[in-house]
């Protein structure tokens, strides 16, 4: 298999990652400007593999056995996920809010774990859920720590409108993660999800370059100004441990 032909495999099973559960050909023909022909022989390749599985309900394709291993593997043998797990299991439990990891994957960002609030009420993430980065306080924070020229690469992308509250003005978002730069910490209110709320802080690994992000999330009305600055330094403070226990060194404040 030539590297354009991997190429396109890569990018049909990536689609799954971040859309409906299921896909069907003319969709993915759409989205990736492929010729049907070719998705669907991609389809069936993957499905021979058990990589993809038919949908009876809607006579397209999901995700199969196989991808669920391969994803259960990944997280499994995540550093980052298993440096993340106490410190959050802890905020939760300081917050009685469900508490989130984001890992970033290319120029967009994957729920990695979660450890839920114990509240009847509460906000729940799809784990491996793929998001763009300018929408929700946990890829803003990570947007606002890229270097220039790859941070306005993303902003002169396409910019998702996910709900009402979504900013997709690029001279809005890049005043906004001015001030997230400023703060080390992202709140958003209903941008990703109707209804949630998030405060945000950015995650580092040995190299210094931005791995992710946490989050502590939960319903928009128990999320209000006070809360917010009530939590920012918690998350802040949880991902700084995160990130000193990949090997991160805290620049000095001279």
């Amino acid at each position: 298999m030539g590297t354009e032909a991997a190429a396109r495999v890569a990018d049909v099973l990536l689609l799954f990652t971040g859309g409906p559960a299921s896909l069907g050909v003319s969709t993915i023909s759409r989205e990736l400007g492929l010729a049907k022909a070719v998705v669907h022989r991609i389809l069936r390749s993957l499905a021979s593999r058990e990589l993809l599985v038919t949908d009876p309900g809607t006579r397209g394709y999901r995700l199969g056995p196989a991808a669920a291993a391969l994803g259960a593997r990944a997280l499994r043998d995540s550093t980052l996920r298993s440096a993340a797990a106490p410190v959050l299991r802890r905020l939760r439990d300081e917050t009685y809010e469900t508490t989130t990891l984001s890992e970033l994957v290319g120029d967009a960002r994957v729920y990695l774990d979660q450890f839920e609030s114990p509240q009847e009420i509460k906000m729940t993430v799809e784990v491996g859920r793929r998001f763009p980065l300018h929408t929700g306080a946990s890829g803003k924070v990570i947007l606002a720590c890229f270097p220039e020229p790859r941070r306005e690469a993303v902003l002169a992308g396409p910019l998702a409108v996910l709900t009402p509250q979504t900013v997709s003005d690029p001279a809005r978002l890049r005043a906004e993660l001015a001030d997230i730069a400023r703060r080390g910490a992202a709140v958003s209110h209903g941008e990703r999800q109707v209804g949630a709320a998030s405060v945000a802080a950015p995650v580092f690994g040995v190299d210094g370059e931005v791995a992710g992000a946490i989050s502590v999330c939960g319903p928009v009305d128990r999320f209000g100004a006070e809360t917010c600055a009530r939590y920012v330094p918690a998350v802040r403070a949880a991902a700084e441990e995160i990130s000193a226990a990949l090997g991160w060194a805290a620049p000095t404040r001279g």
